[in-house]
């Protein structure tokens, strides 16, 4: 029988400084030694686990870190819309998902909003950064002030009376309910309740020093709850403020458009969907090149559209009563069935919408409402099982 090979401190050094990273093949193939021989090593070293002996870690051990209890919808949320750092690692057959934890901070940094620092204690990931020390400051102030738990019985009651009274504001309600704007917004509308908070006074013209605090606190990572009793205003006038200024309500996107300037630099440029929230001077230049679009259009088209097998029925995407009462007999200037198409408002978020069929909520809310389901049911047969 040959005699085993002694292993050098070379080996065994090298061993102790790439278990964990370097993968066991890997490590095996460098030292020219069996992958028995490497686990029986490291069971002598006492190294421990594969997955324990490096900069990072599993994104089980992160969720459960971060005191997030379901991370099924993560995989869409953060791998699949922010880009969140995993990685796969094989350990002999299995394959395992790990985030490294310098890349998790980068990461965290371009998402504040998403984590609450306040449920996992400081430095457990690792050093952290400055920013993440008065993250969790406010969060933990954040925590104290609003309440997170599921709505009780007696708090719908409460809620459903103080709207009852019309006299209340969001602000109002959120001090005397101990739960933010958001919150309140949505418990109104699960409950099916048509009493809404009176609204605040919106011809107040915004000062400079408050857009410029916004602007401070939104680089320094302040939810909206804390720019609201910072400056007076309610957080829905802020967040519209971020949307008029930013195109987005998302403040770790602000934060990046904002950058190391101040309130207002970067701004995005503005398409015709965002006229709404345009300058004079935008809208009127917007409004000329749509005249000249649409008159440039009429031209080039006019030949194509009469010879089309539609003819002159150019109209019919518009019009109410096509496919249903619609005799084709004349063209749809001629038409006295002619109706154009009417004009929805969507139960859920207030949006202008137009379809034949008559619906509650428009497009967008439906299909949200329908993830919602799926993640709901599939939650509750995770519980079940």
């Amino acid at each position: 029988m040959r005699k085993a090979r002694k292993w050098t401190l070379e080996e065994k050094q090298y061993l102790e400084d790439n278990w964990g990273t370097l993968s066991i093949g890997t490590i095996a193939k460098n030292l020219s030694r069996s992958r028995n021989a490497i686990e029986v090593m490291k069971n002598r070293l006492g190294l421990g686990a594969f997955l324990d002996n490096g900069d990072y870690v599993t994104m089980n051990q992160l969720l459960v870190t971060l005191g997030i209890r379901s991370g099924g919808y993560k995989k869409i949320s953060w791998i699949q819309n922010r880009n969140f750092p995993v990685h796969k690692k094989r350990v002999g057959t299995n394959s395992f998902k790990v985030v490294y934890l310098e890349e998790f901070w980068e990461w965290a940094e371009k998402n504040r909003d998403l984590l609450d620092f306040s449920k996992f204690e400081e430095n457990i990931l690792g050093i952290e950064p400055e920013w993440a020390k008065e993250k969790r400051r406010h969060d933990v102030q954040k925590n104290r002030k609003y309440i997170t738990t599921p709505w009780t019985a007696a708090e719908d009651q409460k809620l459903i009376r103080l709207l009852n009274r019309q006299k209340y504001s969001y602000e109002e309600l959120s001090r005397e309910l101990r739960r933010t704007n958001g919150a309140i917004y949505r418990r109104i509308y699960t409950l099916g309740l048509k009493d809404r908070p009176i609204k605040a006074d919106n011809h107040i013209k915004w000062a400079e020093e408050e857009l410029r605090v916004i602007g401070e606190m939104i680089k320094a990572g302040n939810s909206y709850e804390a720019m609201a009793e910072r400056i007076g205003k309610s957080t829905k006038a802020i967040r519209g403020r971020v949307y008029a200024m930013y195109l987005t309500e998302n403040l770790d996107k602000a934060r990046a458009l904002i950058g190391t300037g101040s309130w207002g630099d970067n701004r995005p440029e503005r398409l015709i969907k965002h006229r709404n929230v345009m300058s004079t001077q935008e809208k009127a230049e917007t409004q000329e090149l749509l005249i000249r679009f649409t008159t440039t259009l009429r031209h080039e088209f006019k030949e194509q559209l009469d010879q089309t097998e539609w003819g002159e029925f150019f109209q019919k995407d518009m019009c109410q009563n096509f496919g249903g009462e619609c005799l084709k007999t004349s063209g749809c200037d001629e038409c006295e069935n002619f109706v154009r198409i009417r004009p929805q408002n969507c139960k859920m978020c207030g949006k202008t919408f137009y379809e034949r069929q008559q619906n509650n909520f428009c497009h967008s809310c439906r299909d949200m409402r329908r993830k919602q389901y799926l993640r709901k049911k599939m939650l509750l047969g995770r519980s079940v099982q």
